[in-house]
């Protein structure tokens, strides 16, 4: 090749390399937050060819557009029905700041706030299973039930019974279970099959299958867990439907069993949770369930004064922003004596961490409870690495002891608001998973989540700030570079 050729492939080269990071610097920023876009264009810069690779792989946080509509159509809908109802008659002694929530909730999901609800919290693994189990032995309509990961083991064995027994009995039982974790379970061609034969009607969400004409960015995973029964009766929480390893022959050989937290609900609340199944029943299916709605009218409502005010909030990358992330902001923000956080991989963004850190320098109490160990490497060691920052800014973090994984997910203000789901204090479940959170108001169930906390102290044990900065060189420079990767979304 002479001199001339090689000079213009040179040339070419160079204005290919110009072209991309010029379009990188137009596209990327664009809708993203500062630290988000700096680490994409960081990898394509410094790594041009696998950086642009993973951007065009996964450097969309937000669905496929039609996915996005389905999600605004239901949001209309909803909206138009639950037109004219009255707010709770609670919400004239809320303090102005929480009324603020209530509302941005509803703008956001248009989900309002309902009162009349009783729920009660479970933290045993197979007696939250086993609770909804007996609740679907007692159903004379329908089924919904939508779980991250489902899996048929010894468990579960007693749940997909009393699915197989509702049918029996002519009972309606769908599922949704998202596609990749529960695919990749051991067994999981066995536990679909278990749902074919009892004769469940099921679809996966979010499906990878492109050859299929289905794919959205792979990592973008629905995440929801809960089950409604006839519409009267509702599970929330963090749970999946799957036995305490995950049926993982790596977990079983490190002993990892999880930690869960789920919560029966019933009143009118249930007709939200049903809401959010049949919106996702809706948009993976194209099935609009009308005859499987039940308004919250027709509800019953407890009398009880201790009865409770709830809100659920659905969030995910089919909505416009972090539903979720916004709600758990102006709660720390509106909090006047005390915040205690549960989650079980805690990579907040910047603003979480102001938030968490400012409610300190105001006064509050501030407690964060983590795992002692890790299931995840990276999520693990980015965790750790905002340790010392909310360490020295005063919050108290407690440890939960191995072998277990700390999995539940929720969070309890002052001494009457909460909120409990299936949401991670992350920066995956703010943007990219699909998530359902619960918002409570009510001194009695937040008297029963600082029982589960103290479950949590008596467990484990605090970290100090002495003993944090005990830690070796090693470990803290993986933190720190685990924590640079969280920033790719």
């Amino acid at each position: 090749m002479d001199t001339s050729a090689t000079n213009l492939v040179w040339l070419i080269a160079f204005l290919v390399d110009l072209g991309i990071k010029i379009a990188a610097l137009i596209i990327i920023p664009r809708r993203r937050k500062p630290t988000a876009a700096m680490a994409w264009l960081l990898a394509i810069f410094l790594i041009p060819y696998v950086g642009i690779l993973l951007f065009l792989l996964i450097g969309s946080f937000r669905l496929p557009k039609k996915r996005r509509d389905a999600q605004q159509e239901i949001n209309a809908l909803i909206t138009e029905r639950v037109a004219g109802r009255n707010e709770p008659a609670e919400a004239a002694t809320w303090p102005l700041w929480f009324q603020r929530v209530v509302d941005q909730n509803l703008a956001l999901t248009a989900l309002p706030a309902v009162g009349g609800n009783s729920a009660t919290l479970f933290g045993d693994y197979q007696g939250s299973i086993d609770a909804m189990a007996a609740e679907i032995d007692t159903a004379t309509t329908f089924v919904h039930v939508e779980f991250f990961i489902v899996a048929w083991d010894d468990t579960t064995r007693g749940f997909f019974s009393a699915m197989e027994r509702a049918v029996s009995r002519g009972v309606t039982v769908r599922l949704l279970a998202d596609h990749l974790p529960s695919a990749k379970i051991p067994g999981s061609k066995e536990t679909f099959a278990e749902l074919d034969r009892i004769g469940v009607k099921w679809s996966w969400m979010l499906p990878v299958q492109p050859f299929k004409g289905k794919y959205q960015r792979p990592d973008l995973r629905n995440h929801r867990k809960l089950v409604v029964v006839d519409g009267r009766v509702g599970f929330m929480g963090s749970q999946n439907l799957i036995a305490r390893t995950y049926d993982s022959p790596k977990n079983i050989k490190r002993g990892l069993q999880w930690q869960e937290l789920m919560t029966r609900l019933t009143g009118p609340v249930v007709a939200s949770v049903n809401a959010v199944f049949l919106s996702d029943w809706m948009i993976e299916t194209g099935e609009f369930l009308e005859s499987e709605h039940v308004p919250a009218d027709e509800l019953t409502r407890s009398t009880s004064p201790d009865a409770l005010v709830c809100q659920v909030v659905p969030s995910g990358p089919a909505y416009p922003t972090e539903n979720n992330l916004r709600m758990f902001l102006s709660l720390i923000y509106g909090a006047t004596d005390k915040v205690i956080i549960t989650s079980p991989y805690f990579v907040p963004d910047e603003a979480m961490v102001y938030a968490i850190t400012t409610a300190c320098q105001r006064g509050l109490e501030v407690q964060l409870f983590v795992s002692e160990i890790g299931d995840q490497g990276l999520v693990y060691h980015a965790q750790r690495s905002y340790y010392s920052d909310l360490l020295e800014a005063g919050v108290r973090i407690f440890m939960y002891p191995a072998p277990y994984i700390l999995h539940a997910k929720h969070m309890s203000i002052d001494e009457d608001i909460a909120f409990i789901g299936s949401s991670n204090m992350d920066i995956r479940s703010f943007s990219l998973n699909a998530e359902s959170s619960l918002l409570v108001h009510g001194r009695t169930f937040v008297a029963a989540m600082r029982e589960v906390e103290q479950g949590y102290r008596d467990a484990g044990r605090e970290l100090t700030l002495e003993q944090w900065r005990k830690e070796p060189l090693k470990s803290t420079f993986f933190d720190g570079l685990a924590r640079l990767t969280s920033a790719v979304n």
